[in-house]
């Protein structure tokens, strides 16, 4: 009895170092690689474990996972807080920095809004702006627009909130998806923990500023992963212009066109050579700094996500993506 027992809290430590450690990734030496799914194979084919145990789930397939002492690339012309670009075809990082350092996201939080939305909404649903959506009051809220009582789509409401980075749309998409802000947040907590991203914690849906409010590089790499499952969201972020139709609440049609934050997209960022740029999300207070979560193709068409966290302004960070976005061309 005493040999299973200890069998299992070996297993056990072994689960949790893992989780601590995650591993390797490209410019790793092949002795230092360490996948998630052979080691949790090799666990569960232990007869005697607990049902519990054996039921772990393989964290790491399909996933891009370090170590935390690879995290430390330092290329001089990359000064923000957080760094990270991830080959997602093969899986691989190819440049770290800090990735598991708490930083403050802003408007990146919209990426797992979204998560949440289309995993728990459905984009034909009619969506009614509240009194709270159309007068959220946050120093530095940035709004769509809507008013009170006017009604649009799920599908609308999302594409001006990632497009526009809108904070009332944010409020709205929660409200309906999750019943309040407050319950919705507690559903990003626990999305989030179920991928993994154990670096996050969330209390609102549109990220303007709370000491509560925070996040990793690698969290957010982990839900942009599961986003791009989704063909909707990928169709929405790579649109330089969201237009929408809703409806004010005395029933007339009434319309805007939203144009993107994404300097790329919008012409004012000329792209790196051998490098197209999808989409992506970017996000700025006064705490988290400036921040841009990309989505990228080689001239290959190999997918990459990018990230930068906390730069100094909206130059230095597109400044800093396109330094990052140029190591697609020394990877491939």
């Amino acid at each position: 009895m005493r040999r299973k027992h200890n069998t299992v809290y070996s297993i056990t430590a072994g689960f949790l170092c893992l989780m601590l450690c995650l591993s390797g990734c490209g410019g790793v030496k092949q002795e230092e690689l360490f996948c998630y799914k052979d080691s949790m194979d090799t666990i569960t084919s232990d007869s005697s474990m607990d049902d519990s145990i054996k039921r772990l789930p393989l964290f790491s397939e399909n996933l891009c996972v370090i170590p935390v002492s690879r995290e430390n690339d330092n290329d001089a012309s990359l000064t923000a807080s957080s760094e990270f670009l991830v080959n997602e075809s093969a899986n691989q990082v190819v440049y770290a920095n800090e990735v598991y350092k708490r930083i403050y996201p802003a408007s990146i939080t919209k990426l797992v809004t979204a998560y949440v939305a289309l995993k728990y909404g459905n984009l034909d649903d009619t969506v009614t702006i509240s009194h709270e959506a159309a007068n959220i009051t946050e120093s530095g809220a940035k709004k769509c627009g809507f008013l009170e009582g006017e009604t649009i789509t799920l599908r609308d409401l999302l594409g001006s909130f990632l497009v526009y980075s809108g904070n009332d749309a944010g409020i709205a998409i929660a409200e309906h998806v999750g019943g309040s802000v407050e319950k919705f947040a507690d559903l990003m907590n626990t999305e989030m923990k179920q991928l993994g991203a154990t670096g996050s914690h969330f209390v609102n849906p549109h990220g303007l500023h709370d000491e509560e409010h925070y996040t990793t590089a690698y969290d957010i790499y982990l839900v942009f992963h599961q986003l791009l499952q989704y063909e909707e969201f990928v169709q929405i972020i790579s649109q330089p212009q969201y237009e929408c139709k809703y409806y004010a609440a005395d029933g007339s049609e009434k319309s805007q066109t939203f144009e993107t934050t994404n300097r790329y997209l919008k012409g004012t960022e000329k792209m790196p050579d051998g490098v197209t740029v999808i989409g992506g999300k970017t996000g700025t207070t006064d705490a988290a700094g400036s921040c841009l979560a990309i989505y990228a193709k080689a001239d290959d068409g190999t997918p990459y996500l990018a990230f930068v966290f906390q730069a100094q302004n909206g130059d230095d960070l597109f400044s800093q993506m396109s330094t990052l976005l140029n190591y697609i061309n020394q990877s491939s």
